[in-house]
């Protein structure tokens, strides 16, 4: 079956970095874009960015570019969310999803919390 999981979230000092993980399984990774999406205390799930199938395109979300590197490795069928320079309010699940016909399947997340 389809199947993502993101690891990778912990407790985190403010102006921290994080590298979040997305282990995938039950389908042809290499086939599809990859996105990332967070989801803060009290707000809707929000579009971090995307890659493409092969890694060659990323895309981000203007405000957060800077701070967001999206990665992939096909041969061990995973994509990377490398977090940096935390904000002291940036406490968040974070979440992976495939695109097209698989846009309806989600993993539980994988949760940061900031350290106060």
């Amino acid at each position: 079956q389809v199947q993502l999981v993101e690891s990778g979230g912990g407790l985190v000092q403010p102006g921290g970095s994080l590298r979040l993980s997305c282990a995938a399984s039950g389908f042809t990774f290499s086939a599809h874009g990859m996105s990332w999406y967070r989801q803060a205390p009290g707000k809707v799930r929000e579009l971090v960015g995307y890659i493409s199938n092969d890694g060659g395109e990323t895309d981000y979300v203007y405000a957060v570019k800077d701070r967001f590197t999206i990665t992939r490795d096909n041969a061990k069928n995973t994509g990377y969310l490398q977090r940096n320079s935390l904000k002291p309010k940036g406490t968040a699940v974070e979440y992976c999803n495939a695109d097209r016909t698989l846009k309806n399947y989600w993993g539980h997340g994988t949760q940061i919390a900031i350290s106060s």
